[in-house]
């Protein structure tokens, strides 16, 4: 049997560079997709440091899967080897840097509104850095699940 390749990053992520091969299945979709599986094949999980992929690796094992690698040290360690990348010549911004530019932004427009129009808006501003307090300190992101489900965040087949 031949062994499969899992990236279970977010496609931004896989688009800059993933292991040839690798199929993209991104963690929160693993247990769905993986319905259609063989659960005796051998499958490596990958992602940027290695937590995704054992998260990934933790969901199949409960699941049945009996054959289950993580890349040790992830891409990280895979590109800091040497070891050859494919590059997606559509490469959307990286995740964090989507939710940076939309927090702002909407920081930006609460406050335009709340000296222009009504004070109220300036809860808007409060909102997203309550927000961004929470994401700092919980390491999980709202605004990663909704922007991960955008059209140019999806991979093209």
């Amino acid at each position: 049997m031949q062994e499969t390749i899992i990236d279970v990053r977010e496609y931004p992520e896989f688009a800059a560079g993933h292991i040839q091969g690798a199929t993209l299945v991104p963690l929160a979709t693993v247990a769905e997709t993986s319905r259609g599986w063989e659960k005796s094949n051998p499958l490596t999980l990958v992602c940027k440091s290695g937590r995704r992929a054992e998260q990934a690796r933790q969901k199949l094992d409960r699941l049945g899967f009996t054959s289950l690698t993580v890349l040790p040290g992830g891409m990280d360690a895979w590109s800091a080897a040497g070891k050859p990348v494919v590059k997606e010549t559509r490469q959307p911004w990286a995740m964090e840097r989507q939710v940076r530019t939309a927090a702002g932004g909407l920081v930006l427009v609460s406050m335009v509104l709340g000296v222009t129009m009504s004070r109220y808006f300036l809860i808007g501003a409060t909102l997203i850095g309550v927000g961004l307090v929470y994401t700092g300190i919980s390491n999980s992101c709202m605004m990663t699940s909704v922007l991960s489900r955008m059209p140019w965040n999806k991979a093209r087949a």
